[in-house]
């Protein structure tokens, strides 16, 4: 049964939701690996001595002990700044930001650090110590005590590698270390507006300092790959969304709009931050680090921007006239992001790009507080008010960031808080995608009672007009079947009362042949009435209700009959105008021996038998009369035989002679040719 147009968009729709199921489904189970990874992440074992604010190692006792960590912040610094001649600083205090103290510019240090362990801190078959440096670089080389421990890049070639993005840790040999006056040297190469320098090493057994070391690789480094894998991940659900689901209207119980700028905007989000954020992983990023760090800055930029579209769509207010004036701030914000970080390398000045991270933390605050403030007059759009709240502790995370890391002073050993709460925009998008399932999916369940509830009244409806048509076609046959019994009564029982008139009105005719022709009329009538109860395509019962309505006439004629009829096969072929052809001819050749052969003797007979054609019924009605000449007794009675045989594709031999008549009749079963649709009118000789 096909559906009507109205029903077809609801059916695509349900389609649609269909995909919208599987990709939702597998948004949770990305969310459950996710999960997982990080669950796992974080059972790893907890660190003898924890970390303090910020990843800083929390200082050491005064006075170092055997066994005991020693946070070495004293060195004495040698400094050579690119254009400047060398300058001995002396003592200096670490952490020493090369950014801070240096501004612009590149260069290179060496801090020498001393430090002593105490007899009976070290000796043969001691475990080694271990340094770790929550950051060095951007490329730096160790010595302790004239020997090279590791050499983290090369110190000639700047702007190249970059070891300060993640902790290092260097293993030291128990025999490199005395009791006393103890000399590490730190030579690095600081490139300009990359974080260079030296955070506060830590020294000490390396059963103590590399837990320390473990946990602040698993937060900066692995952290943000696993960070950076959920965006990509998150990112391409999205856009996967974007690509399988048009644009349109929201469904009733949906949760926000249903559009493909929230996807678009989600997966740009992503995609941006998995770059700003797996950027630690390149100690030697792809291109310079000029371009590189316009790359990174513009990704940042179009991650802010992407989040800021999102939150758009999820309040509806795309769909406003003012969105186009958002889009083109949020481009503006990608462009102007561009230009700061290259006028930061391009003047060797990061107030460029410090003054731009202000702007869009100011311009998001104020976007923030509105956007939370909206949410909360309309309680009952629970998606705004989470995307609203995940917003404001981005915003505080990024202002925060901002504050610490672009403004405060010593802030080489803190790191960014904004990396961790950008998971919360990810896992709003999944939550929003979850939502949305549970909507379609109410929504598919209401439409499919919708579309059963109409198959059912169009199922209703087509069952009465089937009823009305099958009383029209009830009708319509008992019109044809009166109109039918109306001609055989017009072309039989007609013509020969038609002749009785005549013989009537002649005055000529005798009472016995004016008996006789009522008598065919009566008999041709009653064989009407009898084809009504018979299968048109049963030839065998038309035979016998030939035989029951005219054998009583042949006895009072004097005329033996000889039945010989085998049982013959239904004829499907034959309806109800093929009957009437049959038994007409059947009964014009009996009706003429009645009237004029003066038989004594009449044989039927009837079998199935094979002709040149194929198989088919072949009947034969014999008799002994006085016989005639076909070809010199023309009649419409003969005629009408022989158009009633081409009508049933039969063929019919008529031989006549002193000695008697033989009409002999193939009847095919199934015929070659389909029948010619004509046939004559019922006459009787």
């Amino acid at each position: 049964m096909a559906l009507s147009l109205p029903a077809m968009p609801a059916v695509a729709h349900v389609l649609r939701a269909g995909r919208r199921r599987a990709l939702a489904f597998l948004a949770c189970l990305v969310f459950g690996l996710i999960a997982s990874g990080l669950v796992g992440v974080a059972a790893i074992g907890a660190p003898s001595v924890g970390l303090g604010a910020n990843g800083a190692v929390p200082p050491a006792p005064a006075a170092a002990t055997p066994g005991v960590l020693q946070e070495l912040a004293q060195a004495r610094a040698v400094v050579h700044v690119v254009g400047q001649e060398p300058l001995a600083l002396g003592a200096v205090t670490l952490p020493y930001h090369w950014d801070r103290v240096h501004p612009g510019r590149a260069g290179q240090a060496e801090f020498e650090l001393r430090f002593d362990v105490p007899k009976g801190g070290q000796g043969e078959g001691e475990p080694p110590y271990g340094i770790y440096f929550p950051r060095i670089g951007n490329t730096a080389e160790i010595w302790l005590n004239g020997t090279l421990l590791e050499r983290l890049g090369d110190l000639n070639q700047p702007n190249t590698a970059d070891y300060s993005r993640a902790p290092q840790y260097v293993t030291v040999p128990p025999q490199l270390i005395t009791d006393t006056d103890n000399r590490l040297i730190i030579r690095l190469n600081a490139d300009k507006g990359r974080r260079g320098g030296l955070a506060r090493p830590l020294l000490g057994p390396q059963a103590e300092v590399r837990p320390l070391y473990d946990a602040s690789y698993r937060m900066r480094v692995e952290m943000s790959v696993i960070i950076a894998a959920f965006s990509l991940l998150v990112g391409s659900l999205a856009l996967a969304l974007w690509i399988t689901q048009p644009e349109s209207e929201p469904v009733q119980g949906q949760v926000g709009p249903q559009s493909n700028a929230l996807y678009l905007a989600a997966f740009l989000a992503e995609y941006c931050w998995a770059l700003r954020v797996g950027d630690v992983v390149f100690n030697r990023p792809p291109l310079p680090w000029p371009v590189w760090t316009v790359v990174v800055t513009v990704a940042f930029a179009g991650w802010i921007a992407g989040v800021g579209w999102f939150c758009h769509c999820v309040a509806g207010w795309h769909q406003r006239p003012s969105a186009r004036w958002v889009k083109w701030g949020l481009g503006a914000l990608v462009v102007t992001a561009m230009l700061a970080a290259s006028l930061t390398q391009l003047f060797d000045n990061p107030v460029w790009l410090t003054v731009w991270l202000g702007m869009a933390n100011l311009i998001f605050v104020a976007y923030a507080l509105l956007y939370l403030w909206r949410a909360l007059l309309h309680p009952q759009d629970r998606t705004r008010l989470v995307v609203g709240l995940i917003g404001t502790v981005n915003v505080a995370m990024g202002v925060r960031d901002w504050l610490a890391i672009r403004l405060a002073a010593g802030s080489l050993e803190v790191n960014t808080w904004i990396r961790y709460s950008s998971v919360l925009f990810g896992l709003a998008l999944i939550v929003i995608m979850i939502h949305r399932f549970r909507a379609a999916s109410q929504y598919a369940r209401e439409l499919t009672q919708q579309l059963s509830e109409r198959v059912a009244t169009r199922e209703r409806e087509l069952a009465q007009s089937y009823a009305r048509l099958e009383n029209l076609a009830r009708d319509q046959a008992r019109q044809q079947e009166r109109g039918r019994i109306l001609k055989d009564m017009h072309d039989g029982v007609g013509v020969h009362l038609s002749t009785a008139i005549r013989q009537l009105r002649s005055g000529a005719t005798s009472n016995e042949e004016l008996l006789r022709t009522l008598t065919d009329s009566l008999d041709q009538l009653k064989l009407s009435i009898d084809a009504m109860q018979v299968d048109p395509g049963d030839v065998g019962a038309m035979l016998a209700a030939l035989r029951y309505r005219l054998e009583p006439r042949l006895r009072a004629g004097g005329i033996t009959l000889h039945w010989t009829v085998d049982e013959l096969p239904p004829l499907a072929r034959m309806d109800v105008g093929d009957a009437r052809h049959l038994q007409f001819l059947l009964f014009g050749a009996i009706s003429n021996v009645l009237q004029h052969a003066q038989a004594s003797h009449l044989s039927v007979s009837a079998q199935r038998d094979h002709g040149p054609e194929g198989e088919a019924l072949h009947i034969v009605i014999e008799d002994d009369g006085l016989g005639f000449e076909p070809a010199l007794t023309p009649g419409k009675g003969l005629q009408a035989m022989h158009e009633r045989a081409a009508a049933l594709m039969a063929r019919l031999d008529i031989v006549s002679s002193g000695q008697g008549t033989r009409v002999e009749l193939m009847l095919p079963i199934n015929p070659p040719a389909p029948k010619p649709a004509s046939g004559p009118s019922a006459a009787s000789s």
